[in-house]
């Protein structure tokens, strides 16, 4: 019988957890409404347990919470009973905050969207018992990196946590550019989900720098929108993106 996972609360994140787990793992899902865990579960297209705040039991259970990080203090004391395991995809929120919530062992981790298709990047830190289950588990919705510290989790959120939304703004920028010159708009985008996708792949062998340095021939036409990119502030851009987000999960404590 699959190990069950339950999942407290039922947004974005939540069902992107529950789609990368599902495969693997029975899923309980608690909210607040029938009526929205019943279009959770219908965006899924998978059965799972749903259950209430009013009528929900953590004991002895492996927890995943998925809530905002300001609710934390409304849902805590509805969380009845002391879970074995208590996980939290809580962005900023500390270790010791999360012990409103009594479990046993403790994890902060960091996900991202791309759990849905198994492809997140998952960063993690807590008790070091958790270690090996944590990995285990959030290996089944992608890559995983165990930190050191929960200020090396903070600036994880700030990069891989926050980077889709990062990636998806240059992505689209790109298909702007491409129809600004004349492109189709479906083609624009076509090239730019291929762009994207082998990208990815390259960059799990080659360094940015020497990937970057393989396309950019002297004088040529790479060079020409490199030189746009710099001069548009691109990389400072990137840089402060991290140090925003960043300061914002500090300042989320």
């Amino acid at each position: 019988m699959a190990k069950s996972i339950t999942l407290v609360g039922n947004g974005k994140m939540a069902l992107a957890l529950a789609k990368g787990l599902c495969h693997t793992y029975e899923i309980e899902v608690v909210g607040r409404s029938a009526e929205a865990l019943e279009k959770f579960e219908k965006a899924l297209g998978n059965t799972v347990r749903k259950t209430l705040y009013d009528s929900v039991s953590i004991e002895g259970k492996t927890v995943i919470l998925c809530v905002k990080p300001a609710n934390l203090s409304e849902i805590a004391p509805l969380l009845k009973g002391t879970a074995e395991t208590l996980y939290s995809v809580l962005a900023g929120i500390p270790l010791s905050a999360l012990k409103t919530v009594s479990a046993r062992r403790y994890c902060r981790t960091m996900p991202n969207l791309a759990a849905e298709v198994a492809l997140s990047m998952t960063s993690l830190v807590g008790d070091i018992q958790t270690r090996e289950e944590a990995l285990t588990l959030f290996g089944a919705i992608g890559p995983t990196l165990w930190l050191s510290s929960e200020k090396e989790l903070d600036i994880a959120t700030a990069l891989a946590g926050s980077g889709p939304a990062y990636l998806a703004l240059i992505a689209e920028a790109l298909a702007d550019g491409a129809v600004r010159e004349g492109l189709k708009r479906d083609d624009a985008t076509a090239l730019v989900k291929g762009l994207f996708s082998g990208f990815s792949e390259l960059l799990q062998t080659t360094h940015p720098a020497l990937l970057k340095d393989g396309v950019m021939s002297p004088g040529g036409t790479t060079a020409a929108g490199y030189g746009a990119l710099e001069a548009g502030g691109v990389r400072n851009g990137c840089m402060e993106a991290v140090r925003a987000a960043h300061e914002k999960a500090k300042a989320l404590k």
